[in-house]
């Protein structure tokens, strides 16, 4: 992580309560753990990144977070939205920030990076999922208030908010967050060493 760059922000959701898309699976919890350290580790590595926030209700991901992270500890989770708000204030608007979700399984730190670089210059961007309907990365420019607004359907949402969609390939790590069983089978080659530890 350099000195100047980007505030990465990510939301994490309490384990017990993470993928519930993933069904009665017993490793449930032990899937979004992985998932969540190795995106973070991503980050940790990629170019241009200052800072990583991590926003979280669940009172054992302290202590799993590499050196360096920051960590902002919810009483309870009170959703994405607010998580990011919470993290965007601490960060301030001199710097500018990215959010991306904890499930971003085959995210390897280059595409990140390019992404950023493209965000740099524009006020806000977004990076639609591979359905097309919500999204994954939202960045807001340095002086630029943070907005965002996910859930379903959200990158129509982001792109009324005024973010940019940034032409970013299919086939991106950054188009293809976990959610299904099905993606876990299909993005389990390229996924993190926790992850295929557990799944």
């Amino acid at each position: 992580m350099s000195g100047h760059g980007w505030a990465v922000m990510i939301p994490v959701k309490p384990f017990a309560a993470a993928k519930s898309r993933l069904g009665v699976d017993a490793r449930r919890g032990d899937i979004a753990r992985a998932l969540a350290l190795d995106t973070v580790d991503v980050v940790t590595r990629t170019a241009g990144v200052a800072r990583v926030l991590v926003v979280t209700a669940d009172a054992a991901l302290a202590s799993l977070l590499p050196g360096g992270v920051e960590l902002i500890r919810e009483r309870e989770a009170v959703g994405i939205d607010a998580a990011l708000a919470s993290a965007s204030a601490r960060v301030g608007l001199r710097r500018q920030r990215a959010a991306v979700p904890a499930d971003l399984a085959a995210l390897a730190p280059a595409e990140l990076s390019a992404a950023l670089a493209m965000a740099a210059s524009v006020s806000r961007a977004v990076i639609p999922d591979a359905a097309g309907t919500g999204s994954t990365l939202v960045t807001a420019r340095a002086g630029v208030p943070w907005a965002s607004s996910y859930g379903p359907d959200s990158f129509a949402r982001h792109v009324a908010l005024g973010c940019r969609p940034l032409p970013v390939r299919a086939t991106s790590g950054l188009r293809w967050d976990l959610d299904t069983p099905d993606d876990l089978a299909d993005l389990l080659p390229r996924a993190g060493e926790r992850l295929r530890g557990v799944a």
